[in-house]
């Protein structure tokens, strides 16, 4: 186990150690956007409580707490803790992939309402499919293997955090990883990609609600 000695303990918005990442900087963007429409979605159902449709009433729980976890991400990025928010992906492929998959099969909306249980549930790979654009079977399985591999600790995860040390060696960092910007943009973009499908989601089952168009030229 390796422990690093950090100058700053506390990385702030003027300071973040991978500042002027393009990644970072869109990953940023979609954030706020994301924000501002899940604002005006709450506002609206709050007011259609009592008529809200079941995928309706399951999107309300499982977008913003999609939201969470991928502010939670940015944060992790902020302070330079790159394997932690890589696990923190797996849960928010579930909520992107969940609300896809009840959005083009709104009859497992029933079975989600009653616990979702591991059993009767679809596979996660099964549900990335029904993501924008789709996820081919064996892609979906193999995004679906690494991430798993990351949260249960597999051997695999290892690569993800190994840094150099100062004496040219290599070990596994146990606290902040400040100089990996090709990790920190992978975490970004993939995050991304999750974030539009929640919000895409969103503007497709509130489509009463006036939402923004997202940041231009977004990729």
């Amino acid at each position: 186990m390796i422990r690093r000695k950090e100058t700053t303990p506390v990385f702030t918005p003027g300071n973040e150690p991978y500042l002027g990442l393009e990644s970072v900087l869109w990953f940023d963007r979609i954030i706020c956007w994301s924000l501002e429409s899940n604002q005006k979605v709450a506002s609206w159902t709050r007011e259609k409580s009592s008529s809200l449709s079941p995928l309706q009433r399951a999107a309300c729980q499982i977008i913003p707490q999609g939201i969470s976890i991928a502010l939670s991400i940015r944060e992790l990025i902020r302070q330079g803790y790159l394997f932690s928010a890589l696990i923190l992906m797996r849960p928010l492929i579930e909520r992107a992939a969940t609300i896809s998959y009840l959005d083009n099969h709104p009859e497992f909306v029933s079975l989600w309402e009653k616990g979702w249980h591991y059993h009767k549930r679809p596979k996660l790979a099964t549900m990335m499919a029904s993501m924008a654009g789709g996820v081919p079977d064996n892609e979906a399985q193999n995004i679906v293997n690494s991430h798993n591999s990351m949260v249960h600790g597999d051997p695999i995860s290892c690569y993800q955090n190994l840094v150099a040390l100062p004496d040219g060696e290599l070990g596994y960092a146990s606290g902040k990883i400040l100089n990996n910007p090709e990790l920190c943009s992978a975490i970004a973009m993939e995050c991304q990609c999750y974030m539009v499908v929640l919000s895409g989601r969103m503007s497709k089952i509130f489509p009463d609600v006036k939402l923004n168009l997202p940041p231009q030229d977004f990729h």
